[in-house]
C-alpha cells in the first residue's frame, strides 16, 4: 500500500533530487520539461542542486548560448525551457495563458487590441533594431517611438509578446535580465501536431514529476482535463499508475523507494518543483497535516525526507548565506544534521560559508 510519504520520496528521485543527480543543468530542465524561474538566483540552484556537482556556471552558459531560454510558457510566469522544447510548448499552452495577459492588459491597464499590437510591435522593433535590451532599455525605446510604458505594465506586455512566441531571454548582462527576439534565439523551434504536443506533454510531465494526477498536470500546464486526458490516453502504455487517497497517480515504470534517500535534507525555494509542480497532491509533503493549508508566507521551505519540516528564509551577506528556519514541529537531532549538510551544500555552490538559525 503506498502512502503519501512514499509518494513525497518517489518524488524526490523522479526529479533529481537526491542521488544518483542528473548530470549537468541542461539534463535537468529537459528532464522537467520546465523550471518555474520567476526568482532566478533561486531558480537558478532549484537547476543545479539537481545535479552531481552543483556550478553557477553551467546554467548560465547554457542561457547565454540560449540552449536553455527564461520565458513565459506553461503559466503566467518565467519557466526555464530547453530551446527545443518552447516552440511546441508555446503553441499548446500559449493560447490559453495569453488570455490572462490580455485581460490584465485590457481591464487593468486600458489597453484596446489595437493598442496592445501596437505596443508588441514597438517591443519587436526596437529588438530587432538595437539587438538584446533589459526591461529599462525596453522602457526607454517605447516612450521614443511613443508607446507609456512602464512598471507593471510592461511587465505585462513583454510576458504578452512571449507567450506568442515573439520574445525571450536574451544574454544576462551585468547580472540583469535582457529580453531578445526568439526567432534570433531559436531561430529553429521543434514543432508537433496538437495530438503529439499532449502526448510528449503528459509523458515527459509524469516521467519528470510523478507519480502525479491528471489534475496536477492540467494545473501545471494551464489546460483542460479534457486535454491531460486525450494526452494521456495516447501515453499510458509508457506509464504505470496506481491507486491513492482516491485518485489516480501516474509514474515512470518502476518501484517506490522503500526507505530514505540520500542526501535526506533539502534547502528550497516554495516555488520550486517539489511544491509548485503540482496541486492537486502537493500535499504528501506533509504527511502528517502539521502545515498550515493557508497562503504561503515564507519564500523557502525545508524537507528532511521529502517531508515538510520548517518554513525557510535565505539571506545572502558579503561572506555567507544564512538560512532561518521556523520549524513546523521540532526537530530531532539527525533531522538537524541533515539540514546542515543541505546547508553546506549549497553555500558551496554559492561559494559562502553557510549557516542555519532555528526560531
Amino acid at each position: 500500500m503506498v502512502r503519501d510519504v512514499d509518494v513525497a520520496r518517489w518524488r524526490l528521485r523522479s526529479q533529481h533530487l537526491v542521488r544518483p543527480y542528473a548530470g549537468s543543468a541542461g539534463e535537468v530542465v529537459g528532464s522537467l520539461l520546465a523550471v518555474q524561474a520567476e526568482n532566478p538566483g533561486q531558480a537558478a540552484w532549484a537547476v543545479a542542486s539537481r545535479t552531481q556537482n552543483p556550478d553557477r556556471a553551467d546554467l548560465a552558459a547554457l542561457l547565454d548560448d540560449g540552449a536553455i531560454v527564461r520565458t513565459h510558457v506553461l503559466r503566467p510566469t518565467w519557466h526555464f525551457v530547453r530551446a527545443e522544447d518552447i516552440g511546441w510548448l508555446l503553441d499548446l499552452t500559449g493560447p490559453r495563458v495569453r488570455r490572462v495577459t490580455g485581460q490584465q492588459l485590457r481591464t487593468t491597464h486600458g489597453l484596446d487590441e489595437r493598442s496592445i499590437d501596437q505596443a508588441v510591435a514597438a517591443v519587436t522593433e526596437a529588438l530587432a533594431s538595437r539587438g538584446q535590451l533589459t526591461r529599462a532599455e525596453l522602457a526607454e525605446e517605447l516612450r521614443e517611438r511613443g508607446v507609456a510604458g512602464s512598471g507593471q505594465m510592461l511587465m505585462i506586455l513583454l510576458a504578452h509578446a512571449e507567450l506568442d512566441g515573439l520574445i525571450c531571454s536574451g544574454r544576462v548582462v551585468d547580472g540583469e535580465h535582457t529580453y531578445a527576439l526568439m526567432a534570433e534565439r531559436v531561430p529553429i523551434p521543434r514543432r508537433l501536431s496538437r495530438d503529439e504536443a499532449l502526448a510528449e506533454l503528459a509523458l515527459r510531465y509524469f516521467t519528470g514529476h510523478g507519480p502525479a494526477t491528471e489534475r496536477d498536470l492540467a494545473y501545471w500546464a494551464t489546460l483542460t482535463l479534457t486535454d491531460v486526458r486525450a494526452g494521456l490516453q495516447q501515453a499510458r502504455d509508457r506509464l504505470d499508475s496506481f491507486e491513492h487517497d482516491g485518485r489516480t497517480f501516474w509514474h515512470a515504470p518502476g518501484e517506490p523507494p522503500d526507505r530514505p534517500q540520500d542526501p535526506a535534507g533539502h534547502l528550497l525555494q516554495v516555488l520550486d518543483e517539489t511544491y509548485r509542480g503540482y496541486q492537486d497532491s502537493r500535499w504528501v509533503l506533509d504527511a502528517a497535516g502539521d502545515v498550515p493549508r493557508t497562503r504561503e508566507s515564507a519564500i523557502g521551505m525545508a524537507l528532511v525526507d521529502g517531508q515538510l519540516l520548517a518554513s525557510m528564509r535565505r539571506t545572502i551577506d558579503r561572506d555567507r548565506v544564512r538560512f532561518d528556519l521556523r520549524p513546523y514541529r521540532t526537530p530531532t537531532p539527525l533531522q538537524i544534521e541533515a539540514l546542515d549538510q543541505a546547508a553546506s551544500r549549497y553555500g558551496e555552490y554559492l561559494q559562502l560559508k553557510a549557516e542555519i538559525t532555528f526560531s
